[in-house]
């Protein structure tokens, strides 16, 4: 009987690019389904598909002029390209903005109900009074309840841990406009999740399952959020909101974390419907398939009691194991636009080429737990170049000329069963870690073996046996054992590697298909001519990349925004990303600008003009500064007066077609929202000296 499996990884959001810290997921879950793939008697599906509701995507289409459904087409697009280039082979890539996922979620929604697992309840909710619009968790800012962390979002604490009410803020903000938002009652739709918490506990524990669904890191983190109690999921959204409407429910959303994981189901239905495929085999309740979903540590809290209870309670299977994995590093710190060290995907291939230098250098850090890796720029040159280079390819290089050239490309064995049950042995080593995850073990071993090829080929010098004709016999020998060594090697390899290893299998070994596991139980008998397989990274690729990733963090803008918006500070942030660094300067350059408290006297909306507000300041002086902001996307003129502000009093006034501008006024935005102006600390006054 074969062994079927479906396989996911977590769905990247569609509000932006793949970058090399997505990719760590990508490539981690590919190396596993390849090597399931190779497996006898196993049939492996892995599905993804884009994750496409949200109210970031419904602002950013908004701000970009265009609907939520041509953004989310073009980006997938961009993802599905950059996830082929870096050969993560989906056997589906979808969209949860999908008729198949819509219907899913609405029957789950619908069967969780008759359970009994939803209620209605009328909340107090943030609600944006200069956007019209309620507040999502995401885009609630302010100080955590618990440990009192700065700027934090409204459903979870990054620093503590903590998750709570976005109500339970405090000093909150909108990260939309800025303003200080306002509780307005709204009947919401929940999940009644403290009514599933014996079956969440008995299914984290594994007491359910023949095997642990989570790794103990995770299974311990479960522990201590049922200590502090399971709280309701709010399921819903008022509109505005892009997404699907719930069921006789007009003006009521699905919130995005609900049909997200259901895109999963929705993605293999799909691929059902393309194949023949029958759904419930995977999905039903007393299906005998196994489901593996591939997450980062992050979003655990949403796979490990949201996912699971979701499933149990409409009548589906729950996962057999959820992996979770660390964050990405770059050269020992977070990634950062002005360092260089932000780079997308597409960026890695425009200037290193090759993808399987990052898969192999992943591959060799990644060991199945859910610790963070390192991509140390100067350590994966020279891993890649001494591994790949100068151990595996290095291999087939040194002997494979002799066997084409003076033996006609024949193999030579006189004993095959020693090297067989060899081959045979490494690959049981092997098989284990990649089972496990474990893959810098993997490559450590294979490695090993590697090594141990390459000093048999030193100590024998094929290149002086080749002198003596006497010596033929032994010649033959040694490059047919290497190129024995280099075929299993290979197999070993194929998961990490497998566009190179594939030109191994066709080219090299003449095989009309890739290896599949049980050829290491297979002696070749000929090679064809060997053909130059991959080249050594040149540090300058790297310098290249990096200075081509360094954010210029001035300003840019066409002309006629450049007169509207140089007098805001804008900072540009990546959803999910790190805070952007800011260039070093002297503190002499710093002493240059003078910064001045400002009361906003006066602000109106100037005629003509797409995104200037016209304030009139006082900073102490005599005589009150214009000045002209691009923030009128942001800000109702009328509840900016009598508000506190900074501005650069020193720069030189600039004319403009609407009159002349007195100074810059600070503001910041990314592309979650803004600008949001800089308001000081109680006690400051107009005047003040910014230090």
């Amino acid at each position: 009987m074969s062994r079927k499996i479906l396989v996911t990884s977590a769905l990247p959001y569609a509000n932006g690019s793949i970058h090399l810290g997505h990719l760590v997921e990508y490539i981690q879950t590919d190396i596993w389904v390849r090597f399931q793939k190779m497996q006898k008697d196993t049939i492996v599906y892995y599905v993804c598909a884009d994750d496409t509701h949200g109210t970031p995507i419904m602002l950013r289409a908004e701000k970009e002029g265009i609907t939520p459904e041509a953004l989310i087409d073009a980006v997938h697009k961009e993802h599905a390209s950059d996830f082929k280039d870096f050969l993560v082979e989906f056997d589906n890539y979808y969209s949860t903005n999908s008729e198949e996922n819509r219907a899913l979620s609405c029957e789950i929604y619908q069967k969780l109900k008759v359970n009994g697992k939803i209620a209605t309840k009328t909340i107090e909710q943030f609600y944006d009074p200069v956007k019209n619009m309620f507040l999502p968790d995401r885009f609630i800012k302010g100080e955590c309840p618990k440990c009192h962390a700065k700027d934090q979002y409204g459903d979870a604490c990054e620093v503590c841990g903590a998750t709570y009410n976005p109500t339970e803020l405090i000093n909150a903000y909108s990260a939309v406009s800025g303003a200080a938002p306002v509780r307005k009652e709204t009947e919401h739709f929940f999940f009644e999740l403290g009514k599933c918490e014996k079956f969440l506990k008995d299914w984290t524990t594994g007491n359910l399952t023949d095997i642990p669904p989570l790794q103990p890191e995770a299974a311990n983190k479960m522990q201590e959020w049922f200590a502090s109690g399971l709280n309701d999921w709010d399921i819903s959204r008022d509109a505005p909101y892009f997404g699907f409407e719930i069921p006789d429910a007009p003006g009521k959303y699905f919130y995005v974390w609900l049909d997200a994981p259901i895109g999963y189901m929705a993605s293999f239905k799909k691929l059902c419907e393309m194949q023949g495929l029958d759904f419930d085999e995977y999905w039903a309740k007393d299906s005998k398939a196994e489901l593996y979903h591939f997450i980062g540590k992050d979003i655990l809290y949403f796979h490990a009691l949201f996912w699971p209870a979701t499933l149990e309670y409409s009548g589906y299977r729950t996962p057999t194991q959820i992996f979770a994995h660390g964050f990405l590093t770059v050269n020992g710190e977070k990634m950062s636009k002005s360092r260089g060290t932000f780079i997308t995907a597409r960026s890695y291939l425009d200037h290193i080429k090759n993808p399987e230098y990052l898969r192999y250098y992943y591959a060799a850090k990644l060991n199945g737990s859910m610790e963070d890796i390192d991509l140390n720029l100067e350590d994966f040159v020279a891993r890649v170049n001494s591994d790949l280079v100068g151990k595996y390819i290095n291999i087939a290089s040194r002997t494979a000329g002799f066997i084409t050239k003076q033996f006609g490309g024949e193999l030579r064995w006189d004993s095959m069963k020693p090297l067989i049950d060899g081959a045979l042995a490494q690959g049981l080593l092997i098989e284990e870690s990649y089972r496990d995850r474990n893959y810098s073990k993997a490559l450590r071993d294979i490695m090993e073996i590697a090594d141990r090829i390459n000093g048999e080929i030193a100590a024998k010098e094929p290149w002086n046996l080749a002198k003596d004709e006497n010596k033929k016999a032994a010649l033959h020998d040694i490059c047919s054992a290497a190129m024995h060594g280099f075929y299993v090697v290979s197999i070993l390899l194929q998961p990490v590697l497998p566009a190179l290893v594939c030109r191994v299998a066709r080219d090299l070994f003449g095989m009309k298909r890739d290896f599949q596991w049980d050829d290491l139980g297979v002696l070749p008998t000929s090679i064809n001519a060997y053909q130059h397989l991959i080249t050594r990274i040149d540090t300058k690729q790297i310098e290249a990349m990096t200075e081509a990733n360094k954010e210029n963090l001035q300003a840019t803008a066409t002309p006629q925004q450049h007169s509207e918006q140089r007098h805001a500070v804008h900072q540009q942030n990546e959803v999910h990303a790190e805070a952007t660094e800011a260039e070093y300067i002297s503190i002499d350059d710093f002493t240059k600008v003078d910064l001045r408290i400002a009361k906003i006297i006066n602000a109106e909306h100037v005629e003509g003009a797409d995104k200037l507000l016209k304030l009139t300041l006082d900073i102490g002086e005599e005589k009150p500064r214009q000045v002209f902001a691009g923030i009128k996307s942001a800000y109702d003129p009328e509840t900016l007066k009598g508000r506190l502000t900074v501005m650069v009093a020193n720069l030189v006034p600039r004319k403009m077609k609407f009159g002349m501008s007195e100074g810059m006024v600070l503001a910041a935005s990314d592309e979650q929202g803004g600008p949001f102006i800089l308001s000081p600390d109680s006690g400051a006054q107009p005047g003040m000296r910014v230090k």
